[in-house]
């Protein structure tokens, strides 16, 4: 089986490190190029990241060339609209780790993987716990109609609901009933206390020291509840999903959302 070849995007973060050591343990895939654009000193970053000397570095999209069969990003919300279309035109089939991106955007994306005759992979979440926490809770939709999400992560998440709390809302209004949710007529005393809404579908959003990727779906009903609830301990965790979407995203003819439509 020929050698898979990978550019991670974003590899100076956490979960790009860990992309790295994945990569590079792995006899399926070589990493040959890297991309992040705070890397002034190349030879540094060599060094400091474990990068072999075959491994391209580079800090700008417009360096690049088609250097990879397959594009992970783990890079930040700002960036990940322009670093998808930069794989896409380079003819790299994307394993997209990072949120942010706008229901408009995939769209525009999706067209683009199209017109590519590309596959590719925007995973909200690669644990395998949190996945299966969105398809219990689509289903728990169907009889639950009222429901809250809690999403809790680490102090450095830069956007607000997660990709994976968004998505499980998505998810959610596909099964649920929004005329059988019982309307609520509490006064908020303080601004937005009642969390973001999508779709009738309370959001609240916690960044704290210590966390790392948490959620927890919130389900009443007359005389009893649901709580379905999954805890990401450790950014290791989200690898076998990414491996995952490795061994199958050169498999794909076009670009879907969710890891789930892959396991």
């Amino acid at each position: 089986m020929k050698t898979k070849t990978v550019l991670v995007a974003g590899f100076t973060g956490s979960m790009g490190q860990k992309a790295v050591q994945l990569i590079n343990e792995s006899t399926d895939y070589q990493l040959t190029a890297v991309l992040a654009p705070q890397i002034p000193d190349t030879s540094a970053a060599r060094t400091d990241y474990h990068l072999g000397e075959d491994v391209q570095i580079f800090n700008k999209i417009s360096e690049l060339t088609e250097i990879a069969d397959i594009w992970v990003d783990f890079t930040t919300p700002q960036s990940v609209f322009e670093n998808t279309q930069a794989a896409l035109n380079l003819g790299m089939h994307p394993v997209i780790g990072t949120s942010g991106l706008k229901d408009e955007q995939i769209s525009q994306l999706q067209t683009l993987a199209q017109d590519k005759h590309l596959g590719g992979i925007i995973a909200p979440n690669f644990g395998l716990s949190a996945v299966l926490l969105m398809k219990f809770a689509q289903e728990a939709a169907k009889y639950f109609p009222d429901a809250e999400i809690i999403e809790m992560h680490h102090e450095d998440k830069q956007d607000a609901p997660s990709g994976t709390a968004l998505n499980t809302a998505k998810l959610m209004t596909k099964t649920r009933n929004p005329q059988a949710v019982r309307p609520s007529d509490s006064e908020e005393l303080l601004d937005h206390v009642r969390g973001g809404d999508y779709q009738g579908i309370k959001i609240h959003s916690v960044r704290l020291p210590g966390y790392v990727a948490h959620e927890q779906v919130l389900f009443g009903g007359p005389g009893e509840a649901l709580t379905i609830r999954q805890d990401s301990f450790d950014r290791g965790s989200f690898m076998q999903g990414v491996k995952v979407a490795l061994d199958k995203v050169m498999t794909l003819d076009e670009l879907i959302v969710g890891l789930e439509k892959i396991i």
